[in-house]
């Protein structure tokens, strides 16, 4: 199935590749990718995957750095540690634009070439001096799914949000109630981190709203443990449920009709893109026009064959 891959991922970049064939070239180039995702977090492994497999097929060097327990001000240290390295560029999530501008700015101001992916807003890349943004915009995603669930009936929700500080987070439970047509209000918990907190604040909040038509989670951090609480209280499967991103869990929670559908903002491609980007900027100074959505994608139990097979590792 990796030879598959790759066979996809190639075709994908096929300009890229007619451009002097990249892969063969004995270059130097040097990206460092640097995340806000704690260890813990195996969702990350997708975005660890993509970034190697560019390296290999562009032949370059490419690096993955994060703060190992998702404290952010470790991560601007990480930045700063990163671009006084010299790389040649530097792909980073902007989980937090307070935080972070200030090392991606010095990093840009130094001569590094940055692409934002994951978190954050184009908008925010360009202020920065980002050569370009690449993933998922994070409201309209959250929009596409609240109307979704309004057409299937849903008026009430639960959003289960695991990363509170992150403001992408909170655009996903917003544009959920806007796609719905209510007020978020106190439909949004910040549940934390932690498995087990997680389940009891979600048996916690559903206990006290027996109404609630629907449950919305953010990721498998949050998915996983909200799946173990809707079993714990008879619900899987009759609560209408939906989450974003994918992960072994989720997938299975497709299969088995406990969960309605998955956003797909494929991971995948906002590693492996940047470093096509970056490496054939810096060799033949192309780079694309525009910034690169690489999401959302909806998987139901429809389309889940392909997906199943490379969930948490290439999906």
């Amino acid at each position: 199935m990796k030879s598959t891959l790759k066979t996809i991922a190639l075709s994908a970049v096929a300009v890229s590749a007619l451009m002097g064939g990249t892969a063969a070239m004995a270059e130097s180039e040097r990206y460092v990718l640097v995340s806000h995702a704690p260890d813990s977090d195996s969702w990350w492994n997708t975005i660890k995957n993509g970034l190697a497999l560019a390296g290999e097929q562009m032949n370059v060097t490419v690096e993955y750095r994060n703060p190992p327990t998702g404290d952010l001000a470790d991560m601007a240290r990480i930045i700063e540690q990163a671009a006084a390295s010299n790389p040649d560029g530097i792909i980073t999530t902007l989980a937090d634009m307070d935080v972070l501008s200030g090392p991606i700015s010095a990093a840009v101001d130094a001569g590094i070439d940055v692409i934002i992916i994951n978190s954050g807003t184009p908008e925010q890349a360009r202020s920065l001096g980002a050569l370009m943004y690449v993933g998922q915009p994070e409201y309209d995603a959250g929009f596409a799914a609240g109307q979704r669930a309004a057409g299937d009936g849903v008026s009430s929700f639960l959003c289960v949000n695991h990363y509170i500080s992150n403001p992408a987070s909170t655009e996903r439970c917003q544009g959920f109630a806007d796609g719905l047509g209510v007020d978020l209000g106190n439909q949004m918990i910040d549940s934390g981190q932690d498995p087990s907190e997680i389940l009891n604040r979600v048996m916690a909040y559903l206990n006290s709203n027996p109404d609630t038509d629907a449950v919305l989670t953010l990721g498998p951090t949050s998915a996983d443990p909200t799946i173990l609480a809707l079993q714990q209280m008879g619900l899987a499967g009759d609560i209408y449920f939906g989450t974003f991103d994918l992960g072994t869990d989720i997938v299975q929670g497709i299969r088995d009709g406990v969960i309605q559908w998955g956003i797909d903002q494929q991971p995948f491609l906002q590693a492996y893109l940047p470093v096509v980007v970056l490496t054939n900027y810096h060799r033949f100074g192309v780079l694309p026009g525009n910034n690169i959505n690489s999401g959302p994608g909806f998987v139901t139990a429809d389309a889940l064959d392909l997906v199943s097979e490379l969930a948490g590792e290439y999906r």
